[in-house]
């Protein structure tokens, strides 16, 4: 079935893995962490204990590399029985203060896109993870001026999309996102009877990650890179 985007006016866009590079990042430090601590356990036992560390410690702690890097700490410290070294934990300290100074690497095509739709559509960028994190990469993407409101969520479930909506005073009806999570960026927005679109990265934290069943069924399109927004809605 086509999809019909005549009654969108404002456009979210999700950013992390959307419009620039964001999830490399953590598969690397993954990596670094499992050779710290090689000793203690294999890298794929260390990747499992990490990622039930992390979704155990979210309520808390919330999404981002801060969280990420707590929860590294915590690994190490479960793994080793509390005997791992204070420089093996520098060290880890060091992985997440790397990450929060990494470059912001837009994806292809960005600018390209917002520039083209800001001209027509309200743009708002819409995010989760930690407040200070995201603003950082915002200004170093030079990316601001595109948008019209941005807003740094907890998380992306239906109730945060619905107040982020009512408080923009958009009806859901004239409201698109886009992004490349399904399970944060799609799925939610079609469930509130909103648009969605769904850009691929090429790497997805497996938290993101959805089953067949709970997309069957789902009205939203997939594009392969940004840039086919343009030809679908401009």
């Amino acid at each position: 079935m086509e999809i019909n985007y005549d009654n969108i006016k404002v456009i979210g866009f999700d950013a992390d893995d959307t419009l620039w590079v964001n999830e490399t990042y953590f598969r690397e430090a993954e990596d670094e962490i499992g050779r710290l601590l090689s000793k203690y356990e294999t890298p794929n036992k260390i990747d499992q204990e990490l990622f039930k560390k992390e979704i155990s410690n979210l309520p808390l702690y919330g999404y981002g590399i801060k969280a990420f890097t707590l929860s590294m700490v915590e690994v190490a410290l479960e793994l080793s029985n509390y005997t791992v070294s204070n420089k093996t934990i520098e060290a880890i300290l060091n992985i997440g203060k790397n990450m929060l100074n990494k470059p912001v690497e837009l994806l292809d095509g960005v600018e390209e896109v917002l520039e083209n739709l800001s001209k027509k559509y309200r743009l708002i960028l819409a995010t989760k993870g930690d407040l200070l994190d995201q603003e950082r990469k915002l200004e170093k993407s030079g990316l601001t001026h595109y948008f019209h409101h941005i807003e740094v969520l907890s998380d992306k479930q239906e109730d945060n999309y619905s107040q982020m909506l009512n408080r923009l005073e958009v009806k859901p009806s004239e409201f698109l996102m886009i992004g490349n999570s399904l399970k944060s960026d799609v799925l939610p927005l079609v469930n509130l009877k909103a648009q969605a679109m769904h850009v691929p990265f090429h790497t997805t934290w497996a938290h993101e990650q959805v089953t067949e069943k709970e997309t069957n069924g789902k009205d939203y399109k997939t594009i392969n890179t940004l840039t086919e927004l343009l030809k679908l809605i401009n």
